[in-house]
Order: structure tokens, then C-alpha cells, then sequence
């Protein structure tokens, strides 16, 4: 008669031997994910890092331009009371230009 204890042997052995590939194969996919979610935080984190600083700077550049527009207007208001004529021929020169080029053929 034949034996088949080593089969049976090697059968239980193949069985131990995948249930542990299965164990593995988790236990390897629950460290691919965690790494993944970890890598998409940090690069969440520095796309509002960056995001915040384009922030910052679009405000910074939006104060100065509004300080220069305040700068220059007041310039314009100065320019104004120290020759009230020459605006006022301005006014008048700029105005008979806009109308004579909307009026047309």
C-alpha cells in the first residue's frame, strides 16, 4: 500500500504556507494605504501651504496698488487746486475728443 502521510504533510504545509501569503499579502496592503493616505496629507498640506501664501501675496499686492491709487489721487486733487484752468481745458479737450470719436461717419 502506499504511504500518504507526506502528502498529507505537504498538503498541510501548502495550507500554513498560503494562509501566511495571505496574512502577508494584508498585511502589505494596509501599509501600501496607510502610506498613500500619509503621502496625500502632506501634499495636502503643502498645496493649502502654497495656496495660503498665494493668498497672502495677492493681498499684499492688492494693499499696494490700492495705496498707490490713494497716492495718486491725491496727487491729481493737489495738481487740481494748484491749477484749477489747465484742469478745467483738460476736462474740455478730453471731452470734445471722446465725443468726436463716438459721434461717428
Amino acid at each position: 500500500m502506499i504511504d500518504t502521510r507526506p502528502l498529507e504533510e505537504a498538503s498541510k504545509d501548502f495550507a500554513a504556507d498560503l494562509a501566511a501569503l495571505r496574512e502577508d499579502i494584508a498585511k502589505l496592503t494596509a501599509s501600501v494605504s496607510q502610506i498613500i493616505k500619509n503621502e496625500a496629507a502632506a501634499k495636502s498640506e503643502t498645496v493649502y501651504g502654497v495656496m495660503d501664501n498665494a493668498k497672502q501675496k495677492l493681498s499684499d499686492g492688492a494693499s499696494d496698488a490700492k495705496g498707490k491709487l490713494s497716492d495718486a489721487s491725491a496727487e491729481l486733487e493737489a495738481s487740481i487746486e494748484r491749477n484749477p484752468l489747465m484742469a478745467v481745458l483738460i476736462a474740455l479737450a478730453t471731452g470734445l475728443v471722446i465725443g468726436l470719436i463716438s459721434r461717428g461717419k
